[in-house]
């Protein structure tokens, strides 16, 4: 095989025991890599049903076949498992030097079952893997034990860990490698620390092989002087994503006060011109040349890096028009190992709660200190800390009153940083992404924007259709960053010319959407087989606040969804994806795609239509 290794690290914490295994070729043509590997192997090997915090769940650590060649913004990987949080297929995309130095190692994804006796850190150093004593390490920061490690294992090994929040099962904990670089968001981290896994180290020495390496390199080369001449790299390279501040507020898509409003009365104060003031430095992640990290020093006087998302949720989402106190939750959160969309989401919904006399504890809007000590006690499950670590659907159900109305999730998910009163395209995103409320996948509203909000039309479904194949598909089976795409516009062509070079297969656009269907299809089939009877299309359908309360505030004051046309709108997207009207793959597209063996697991569950 080119491109790809061929090989997979099995391990085993609860027998300190560790073995190479080949797979089959079959699995690189049909899945790819990343988000494609991760759910094959979790559907072959997890029997439904299971705990997700307990020793069967797998830890899964893919990568693509264009991870590590030095190709733009190649240095991604994805972390899967059954989530905590949701209860279905869970994923996390990272920038992290793991990811290429996995590749070296000799490895395309690490799997991770059972539960070490004690806290442990997991060293692969090419074919050589052990399981080290992280008694002195549980307990610390994420921050703290990667610059450890770092000390032993040298600046470019890769790092991934957890903080406190994984150590106490959060179940949005993530992953966190380099100071900041984060993912896993459905509770990997949680996953990550009931197997007493404080640590991943990777160091690797080989080189990838590729079918055409010289073309690769002249690719490669010719890639990276091509972003460099795009328009938009000037703009980028100075705000990155936190451009995305004063976009959200002119077009009134800022989640505020728990997505109440999408206007932000002190948005300028958050956004990518305050940060410009306030920036030191940028980080990015291997082989990238358009840096996305923005580093500000924070109240605390620490360095922080922030991005659109986590500056909206823990900014106008809670009422705080403070930059430097956002950077520090944000930094706190990082260090803690806590998703910071999440966070921004179960801490608007506190102080809603409080403000409206359902929590003893007074939480309020734009308070900084008791913010501060509120995501501690998340992260420790102290007090309502403890409520809240469970994720906002969990906190509604466990606090009351109407508060499942404005729980502002899809299947468990904590929705991403937009506001969807007048976006019912990227409303369909959220509710229709295989990990929950989540806009890595389909991130339609700008699009949308430029198109017109009011409709509810076929052009949007194919829209929503069209980047879930691009964004959620593609981009993260090969894996690869989508920004330089979706940012810049680096056309598409340039993924089929690599993948090319790099493996010697030759596909085009139609191939890896199919690929990118299989993959959609098999992790829907994996959250229906969790469900089983207790599935319905009612869980592609997004918070119940978007559809009831309507804006009061800036252009769009008034403005909410239609739960009709949403409902037609869901309905077609079925029709397109070729699932029954409960949201589930028919038999036929199921055996079209070459998943006949998931037809015959899956009818155990459900009936599948024809």
């Amino acid at each position: 095989m080119y491109g790809w290794n061929g090989k997979l690290l099995r391990v085993n914490l609860s027998k300190n025991k560790a073995a190479v295994q080949k797979y089959d070729e079959g699995i690189a043509r049909n899945f790819l890599g990343g988000r494609g590997f991760a759910i094959k192997f979790l559907w072959d090997e997890l029997k439904p049903g299971i705990d997700p915090l307990s020793p069967e769940n797998r830890l899964i650590f893919a990568a693509g076949p264009l991870t590590g060649f030095a190709l733009p913004s190649s240095g991604k990987l994805v972390v899967a498992a059954k989530s905590p949080l949701t209860g279905g297929y869970g994923d996390g995309n990272l920038g992290t030097y793991a990811a290429v130095q996995m590749r070296k190692a000799g490895y395309d994804a690490i799997i991770v079952e059972g539960k070490a006796k004690k806290p442990t850190i997991l060293l692969v150093q090419d074919r050589l893997t052990q399981f080290l004593d992280a008694g002195d390490f549980w307990g610390l920061n994420s921050f703290e034990t990667e610059r450890r490690l770092r000390e032993v294992y040298g600046s470019t090994a890769g790092v991934l860990c957890i903080g406190q929040g994984g150590e106490n099962l959060v179940k949005f904990a993530n992953i966190v490698c380099q100071r900041g670089r984060a993912g896993g968001r459905p509770g990997m981290g949680a996953v990550m620390g009931s197997k007493n896994l404080k640590a991943v180290v990777i160091v690797g020495s080989g080189e990838l092989s590729a079918a055409y390496p010289k073309d690769l390199k002249e690719l490669g080369s010719e890639a990276y002087r091509e972003i460099l001449t795009k328009p938009p790299y000037a703009f980028w390279k100075r705000q990155g994503t936190m451009m995305t501040i004063e976009w959200s507020q002119e077009n009134s898509v800022l989640p505020t006060c728990n997505y109440r409003e999408g206007v932000f009365e002190k948005a300028e104060a958050i956004g990518g011109f305050t940060m410009e003031k306030l920036k030191t430095s940028q980080r990015g992640c291997p082989n990238c040349n358009m840096t996305c990290g923005n580093v500000i020093k924070d109240s605390d006087r620490k360095e922080s890096e922030i991005d659109y998302e986590n500056v909206a949720m823990l900014g106008s989402n809670i009422g705080l028009g403070n930059l430097r106190r956002v950077a520090t939750l944000n930094r706190i959160a990082d260090e803690l190992g806590l998703d910071t969309i999440s966070l921004g989401n179960v801490i608007g919904f506190a102080m809603e709660a409080s403000e409206k006399g359902l929590i003893e504890e007074k939480v309020s809007w734009g308070k900084f200190k008791e913010t501060k000590a509120l995501v501690e006690d998340i992260a420790y499950r102290r007090g309502l800390g403890n409520i809240l670590a469970e994720g906002v659907r969990f906190a509604a159900e466990k606090i009351g009153g109407d508060s499942s109305r404005w729980a502002m999730h899809v299947k468990g998910l904590e929705a991403s940083a937009y506001d969807c009163h007048a976006a019912p395209a990227m409303a369909l995103a959220f509710a229709t992404s295989p990990i929950g409320a989540h806009h890595k996948d389909a991130w339609v509203i700008s699009w949308e924007v430029k198109v017109g909000r009011e409709s509810y039309d076929e052009e949007k479904v194919d829209k929503v259709i069209e980047f879930q194949r691009i964004r959620g598909g593609v981009f993260e089976a090969l894996t690869v960053c989508r920004l330089p795409w979706i940012e810049l516009g680096f056309e598409l062509e340039w993924y089929t010319k690599f993948l090319h070079a790099a493996t010697g297969l030759k596909v085009n656009s139609e191939d890896l959407n199919v690929i990118a269907d299989r993959i959609y299809a098999l992790i829907r089939a994996f959250w229906v087989r969790e469900f089983g009877k207790n599935w319905s299309r009612e869980m592609d359908v997004p918070p119940a606040r978007w559809f009831e309360e309507p804006l009061t505030k800036g252009a769009l004051k008034g403005a909410k969804l239609d739960r009709t046309k949403y409902d037609d709108m869901l309905r077609m997207y079925y029709q397109k994806r070729g699932w029954d009207e409960r949201g589930i793959p028919t038999k036929t597209t199921l055996e079209r795609l070459g998943l006949k063996d998931a037809t015959k697991k899956l009818k155990k569950h459900v009936k599948l239509s024809e």
